[in-house]
């Protein structure tokens, strides 16, 4: 059973007192570099990605000088990521795609960023609403977990989430909602053994009360 539309306005409240410093944790500096980092990110944890592109950026940082290297050459730069044959080829194709139909810049719209090999509604949703300004809830495994363990969602889904999420936060709460989800799910509420005695949410949660049979 999903919580009320009161409720999910209070645990976003004490969420935000509990993580006033929540964002993304991937680094970058422009909306091209997010998009290849949220890219490489894809089964694998945002430190590696980190470490992976601080050294690609160094030297290819916009889709101009992408483009430059080999298949190979981009396979060698983020193999540690997991699935880098996919991710490379994808990154490449992405980059020849922004300079040949978008004069360079990424699509301003979640529609057409999904028309980027590689990117699917969650990466399009992290890179719309961290540098476009484009209110959206990317559901990755920690916001899908954490938010059906809650009560925020009571989904199979990442689609169906995402929907019960936008339906029971107002617009403005989306985006930062999704940050403070996820500092929840990796600080907290965590896959195995969640630290539910260190939890602020305990009075609201229906996984804390029994009432989550899959947890």
């Amino acid at each position: 059973m999903q919580m009320t539309r009161e409720d999910a306005l209070k645990v976003y409240e004490i969420l935000e007192e509990t993580f006033p410093d929540a964002r993304a944790e991937l680094d970058y500096t422009t909306p091209y570099e997010l998009l290849v980092a949220t890219i490489l990110s894809a089964q694998c944890t945002d430190v590696r990605v980190n470490k992976v592109t601080k050294v690609l950026f160094e030297n290819y940082n916009t889709p101009e000088k992408m483009v430059t290297l080999s298949q190979e050459e981009m396979e060698d730069y983020v193999h540690s990521c997991g699935v880098y044959r996919n991710k490379a080829k994808n990154i490449l194709a992405a980059s020849r795609i922004i300079l040949d139909r978008y004069d360079g810049e990424i699509p301003d719209t979640i529609e057409g960023l999904m028309t980027l090999p590689g990117v699917g509604r969650k990466t399009a949703n992290v890179v719309a609403s961290n540098v476009l300004d484009i209110p959206a809830i990317a559901v990755d495994t920690h916001v899908f977990r954490v938010s059906n363990r809650l009560g925020l969602a009571d989904a199979k889904n990442v689609d169906k989430t995402e929907k019960q999420l936008m339906d029971i936060w107002p617009e403005d709460c989306w985006s930062k909602g999704h940050h403070l989800l996820i500092f929840l799910g990796r600080r907290i509420c965590k896959s195995q053994n969640p630290l539910c005695e260190e939890c602020p949410l305990t009075d609201y949660c229906k996984y804390y009360r029994g009432e989550d049979a899959n947890g």
